[in-house]
């Protein structure tokens, strides 16, 4: 069988980690579901068909998406002291274009979104236009500069004030990609500078318009589903909606580990129930005709790795999103999050790659999404992931993939918060 990345046998220690302390229920989601305790038996434990019952907090934690107050001073202190590498990422996001206090938005009552961005009415903008509203609320939070906050806000009014609905085959996934964004930057502005005025519109704009589009999922691809559900996700968080945000963690789980395979999985990678994948014949065709499976193997790797990213990205957004929420996810995701790393970084890296493996050829540029699972994995749970490491060095600052993934060496560069 051939060998996988980033194997470990027990957990290296570095001086910064922090202990962690599992509730009850975080242990017995651990016990079921493939917690980091060393990956042999993580990988047996991964495999119990049954996902532990993960509820909401009967309190969400406020600023809480994808980052939290903890991590967003962490990330000021660094900028202000000049320290490498999150002044340079930091230079990088205020010199690109989303950072520029003349961004102007450009909000539609109906962004139609059809197959291969055609036709692109409005796709382009509006994530655009989140990743901006985003910026500005990073770069108030570290300079405390009032021009930021009220950029951030007049982008996020101006969609609030317009956008009705999103329309055709990519509807979903545009709903997803967008709907990622916009609280992260919301969160921020909300519980961290003085006036909103429009915030309860932004809110009704989120339940009405975003919110039903991603909530019950996908049978399409699973990046789609994973986004649509990072989002859900987000907004739950955002509208304090504990019955949406444990429908979409429910979900979450279920197509994680239907994602990413282990080798415990058995013969065949597990599939999301309702999928209608009850062969053998139709799983490879799903899997893109892959018919041999390895630890870390995704269910688009042979397709490309751009897609692949977009699923890997969403896994450890919403595990991040959980562990600020104090219903920590990543002992139940974390092994398939690390192999799923692993084993595209060692080819991303240029490992040739063996005939049994996508027809020995894969279509690499897995983006800049590696920061955020390898310092929840590496830096705060010591995990050796070797080949992630370099390629997440390699690739600082990591910037932007102009959708839903934006400035994570910034944000979560060995910000162990």
């Amino acid at each position: 069988m051939p060998a996988t990345p980033d194997r470990s046998t027990h957990p290296r220690t570095p001086h910064n980690r922090k202990i962690l302390t599992l509730t009850a229920a975080a242990l017995s989601a651990a016990c079921l579901a493939g917690a980091l305790v060393g990956p042999a038996q993580a990988q047996t434990q991964a495999q119990a068909q049954a996902q532990t019952q993960v509820q909401a907090p009967a309190a969400f934690t406020h600023p809480g998406v994808l980052v939290g107050s903890s991590q967003l001073d962490f990330i000021r202190g660094k900028v202000q002291t000049g320290a490498a590498p999150w002044k340079g990422a930091y230079d990088q996001m205020m010199a690109s274009k989303y950072g520029s206090l003349s961004y102007t938005p450009k909000p539609r009552a109906v962004v139609e979104c059809g197959p291969y961005s055609d036709p692109n009415y409005g796709c382009t903008d509006e994530r655009q236009d989140a990743i901006a509203a985003y910026t500005h609320a990073l770069a108030w939070y570290v300079t405390r500069d009032d021009r930021y906050a009220k950029k951030a806000i007049e982008i996020m009014d101006a969609w609030s004030a317009t956008i009705k609905d999103h329309t055709n085959s990519n509807a979903p996934l545009q709903t997803g990609w967008a709907g990622s964004v916009w609280p992260r930057a919301a969160e921020i502005i909300r519980y961290t500078y003085t006036s909103w005025p429009n915030v309860n519109r932004f809110a009704t704009m989120l339940r009405n318009v975003y919110l039903p589009k991603v909530i019950n999922g996908s049978n399409s691809n699973g990046n789609w589903e994973l986004s649509m559900m990072e989002a859900a996700v987000g907004i739950s968080v955002f509208l304090d909606d504990r019955t949406s945000y444990d429908k979409a963690v429910a979900r979450y789980l279920n197509r994680t580990q239907a994602y990413v395979y282990l080798e415990s999985d058995g013969a065949l990678p597990k599939t999301v129930p309702g999928s209608g994948l009850d062969t053998k014949d139709k799983i490879v065709k799903y899997w893109q005709g892959q018919s041999t499976f390895v630890t870390g193997l995704t269910q688009e790797t042979c397709r490309d790795f751009t897609h692949t990213g977009y699923g890997i990205s969403a896994i450890s957004h919403i595990a991040e999103t959980s562990r600020i929420q104090g219903e920590d996810l990543y002992p139940q995701v974390g092994e398939r999050l690390r192999q799923a790393l692993g084993f595209q970084s060692k080819y991303e890296l240029g490992t040739a790659v063996p005939s049994w493996l996508c027809g020995g050829t894969v279509k690499d540029h897995l983006g800049p999404v590696t920061e955020v699972g390898f310092n929840a994995l590496h830096n705060r749970l010591g995990y050796p992931m070797d080949n992630t490491q370099k390629l997440t060095e390699q690739q600082r600052p990591a910037g932007t993939n102009n959708l839903f993934v934006a400035w994570e060496t910034l944000t979560h560069a060995n910000n162990t918060n």
